[in-house]
């Protein structure tokens, strides 16, 4: 799939937003991917996961045996990438505040993990589920995501594929340029800023 496709995908389930948004880095957007919307539908979901596994290197492809995303934006956009890729899907969920696996979950010492994310900003929910993952046993040996929004500067600790790069200028809430601003503030994300 081009860039020009996925984002035809995203436009097509109108998850494509624009006006003022509170990324869960509590970093401020004009744009926002609303990737909730985008999976709803079972077939673009298969067909983005499949284009995502498309990309991935072979020797990922050939030595990861379980996908892991962190619950809730991931799981969806995770499940389907296992699928194609013929592997375990699980996830890590926050019940305390720190991500974990539960519900019966378990990884083998040094299982070969591959980290799903739906979208990326800053890299920190990566980095923690990393480390949850790490915690549990296993070896993240690579991390993907539907977008990478981050402008190139999330820094997840293992080599990183996503599906799109979504270069969007992100604010601190104190510098924000006049004209988003002047717009209210709207935070569509599931985690609190």
């Amino acid at each position: 799939m081009t860039d020009e496709e996925v984002l035809a995908e995203f436009r097509a389930a109108q998850a494509l937003l624009e006006g003022h948004f509170i990324l869960s880095s509590g970093l401020r957007s004009s744009r926002y991917l609303q990737c909730a919307r985008v999976l709803m539908s079972p077939a673009r979901a298969e067909r983005l996961a499949r284009a995502l596994a498309a990309k991935l290197p072979a020797e990922v492809k050939t030595s990861v045996t379980a996908v892991i995303a962190p619950a809730m934006g991931g799981l969806i956009c995770g499940y389907e990438l296992a699928r194609a890729l013929g592997v375990d899907s699980m996830f890590v969920e926050r019940p305390t505040g720190t991500f974990e696996l539960r519900r019966g979950f378990r990884l083998e010492p040094g299982q070969h993990v591959l980290l799903m994310e739906d979208v990326v900003t800053t890299g920190l929910s990566s980095r923690e589920a990393i480390a949850a993952v790490t915690a549990a046993g296993g070896k993240v040996i690579h991390a993907a995501a539907l977008v990478d929004r981050s402008n190139g500067t999330a820094d997840l600790g293992v080599p990183f594929t996503p599906l799109i790069r979504l270069d969007v200028p992100s604010y601190q809430p104190d510098a924000l340029p006049p004209e988003l601003a002047a717009l209210p503030a709207v935070k569509p994300g599931s985690r609190a800023a």
